[in-house]
């Protein structure tokens, strides 16, 4: 079984501390994607599973088995680079093979197991052309055979389809997702890209400065991401974060947002999440996804009075920034998710209503998401 442990890790380049007491445990099975912006340390943490980075302190476990102070070739790892590092002057056969004739394999076994991991890339007939004569997405294939075909403990893969184009970008995250389930293996997957990390991963594990931000489900780090730069990080577009203040009403808690003259109820989920958290009025900061505000154009009780900033047409849908303030007064920007052409013109008025169960609050200060008390 190729559980992965990561125990308290750290790594400096020089006075640079590039991982910061990393914990992460990956079950067999599990694709995990480290996901994050450039230089947060997720390549730095998966050259270090690989052994081409040595870590300062902490452990690495494969399998149940201490690897950190193993070479690279004793750590059953496979690494797939950005860049399709493959040897020019061989075919695509050949480049497939080479770790298995490197190990000493026979040549009717070799032959038996290329063969094999072609039909699963679906390359089969590109086998006796060399890198020269491939597109991207096939010269990718071939290094990810290279790979699978040792059937590793663990598959390592560094933005692997980063320089593909977006349609075959398209394509390679299910073909990816695909080859992960068939194999049955532990995938331990590196990008900056959110998509990929939405669309493929078992679990992501969001870092930033070298420490490890949230490690959840897709689904749990979307709806639920743990503080603000999570909540800024994923997403597309981005949760909105704006200051806001929480003021008594006739009907309980109530939230003003800038331009706002009057604050509107809360509900009482959302409510429940300023009792179960600890933070001073003025140091609330409002989040909610875009999709997780209803717009309307006529006046509905209750809902937040605002106007049209800006529409950005999307095709099935349209991307709304709109404004609280329905005067001149400087308000908060909103960005809503609507029909397509549902709203008209820039300045037209529109009423907001936010959804009780998807309505976040972070603490300013720590930037952590308020919890409703359990």
């Amino acid at each position: 079984m190729a559980d992965i442990q990561i125990i308290d890790v750290d790594k400096h380049f020089g006075a640079n501390h590039v991982i910061r007491k990393l914990n992460l445990q990956i079950r067999h099975g599990e694709f995990v994607v480290l996901l994050g912006p450039s230089g947060c340390g997720k390549t730095t943490t998966l050259r270090a599973l690989a052994g081409l980075e040595n870590i300062d302190s902490g452990e690495i476990r494969i399998g149940g088995r201490r690897v950190d102070q193993l070479p690279p070739q004793e750590r059953d790892t496979a690494f797939v680079f950005q860049l399709y590092s493959l040897y020019p002057h061989l075919t695509a056969f050949d480049n497939i093979a080479f770790p298995l004739r490197a190990a000493g394999m026979p040549d009717a076994k070799v032959r038996e197991a290329v063969t094999a991991v072609a039909k699963v890339l679906r390359i089969d007939h590109l086998l006796r052309k060399r890198p020269s004569a491939l597109a991207g997405g096939d010269m990718q294939r071939v290094t990810i055979g290279r790979a699978l075909v040792r059937r590793p403990a663990a598959m390592l893969m560094d933005e692997p389809i980063g320089a593909l184009d977006a349609k075959l970008r398209e394509e390679m995250r299910a073909e990816l997702r695909r080859l992960h389930i068939e194999n049955d293996s532990t995938t331990v997957y590196v990008t900056h890209d959110q998509v990929e990390a939405m669309s493929m991963a078992d679990k992501i594990g969001v870092m930033n400065d070298g420490l490890l931000q949230q490690y959840d489900s897709p689904t749990k780090v979307y709806d639920e991401p743990a503080n603000l730069f999570v909540a800024q990080f994923v997403g597309s577009p981005i949760m909105n974060v704006v200051d806001c203040e929480i003021a008594a009403t006739a009907n309980g808690a109530g939230l003003r947002l800038p331009g706002m003259s009057e604050a509107v109820r809360l509900g009482p989920r959302a409510a429940a999440k300023l009792h179960g958290g600890a933070a001073a009025a003025d140091e609330l900061m409002l989040g909610i996804r875009p999709e997780a505000i209803a717009v309307s154009r006529t006046p509905v009780a209750g809902a937040i009075a605002a106007r049209v900033h800006l529409i950005e047409p999307m095709g099935p849908y349209d991307i709304v920034d709109i404004m609280t303030a329905t005067g001149h007064d400087d308000g908060a920007t909103l960005r809503a998710r609507t029909a397509s052409r549902f709203v008209r013109a820039q300045g037209e008025p529109v009423w907001l209503s936010l959804d009780d169960a998807r309505t976040h609050f972070f603490n300013k200060r720590s930037s952590q998401l308020l919890r409703a008390a359990a």
